[in-house]
């Protein structure tokens, strides 16, 4: 699975009908908020497979989120515990959560309360697709501390993710989209020296 296709499961109609239902938000503000954010999920993704601290546990956690159903997304959401999604969104984001939640709730025009339950409905499904990324038979080298780093690399490392949202969420925050493609590509050109 490419990171194209990560997106299109991660923000396929499906997925983003049951975040707002589970939410309780509707399409334009799950669409806003995940514009927004989702950039700085994945660049957190990336800054745990690098970083020598987190790697190990970071392979772990997805081994384990990889054991999730997501061919049933319905089934999926049913099960989601937003304290638990919480979690995961505060190990990605680190001191950055607050910062990123309220910048996501004023772009999509909603309360942190609501931008922060859409970013924990969302991130276990972002960590399974990862998950059933690095356990593939093709990417074994993502089952390790020590390859994750490479395989993050060569599924992040050289993508618009504005361009990419934009066309996946119907370009429902284009200035964000557009902040979002810049800002990742700064970073994960400074990690992998902007390979094309």
């Amino acid at each position: 699975m490419d990171l194209n296709a990560l997106m299109q499961s991660l923000l396929s109609q499906d997925s983003l009908q049951n975040i707002e239902s589970v939410t309780g938000t509707t399409d334009k503000q799950v669409k806003n908020v995940l514009s927004s954010a989702l950039p700085s999920l994945l660049n957190g993704a990336m800054a745990q497979a690098t970083n020598e601290k987190t790697a190990e546990s970071f392979v772990g956690a997805l081994a384990d989120h990889a054991k999730d159903d997501t061919g049933d997304i319905a089934s999926f959401f049913n099960g989601i515990d937003l304290a638990d999604g919480g979690k995961i969104v505060s190990h990605l984001l680190g001191d950055d959560k607050k910062a990123a939640t309220k910048e996501a709730a004023q772009k999509a025009g909603v309360s942190q309360k609501k931008a922060g339950n859409i970013l924990s409905a969302a991130a276990p499904l972002l960590m399974s697709l990862l998950g059933q990324q690095t356990a593939s038979s093709s990417n074994s080298s993502g089952n390790n501390a020590s390859g994750i780093a490479g395989l993050m690399g060569s599924l992040l490392g050289n993508i618009d993710l504005g361009g990419l949202l934009g066309g996946l969420l119907g370009g429902s925050n284009q200035q964000s989209n557009s902040n979002s493609g810049g800002l990742l590509s700064n970073l994960f050109g400074g990690l992998f020296g902007g390979k094309k």
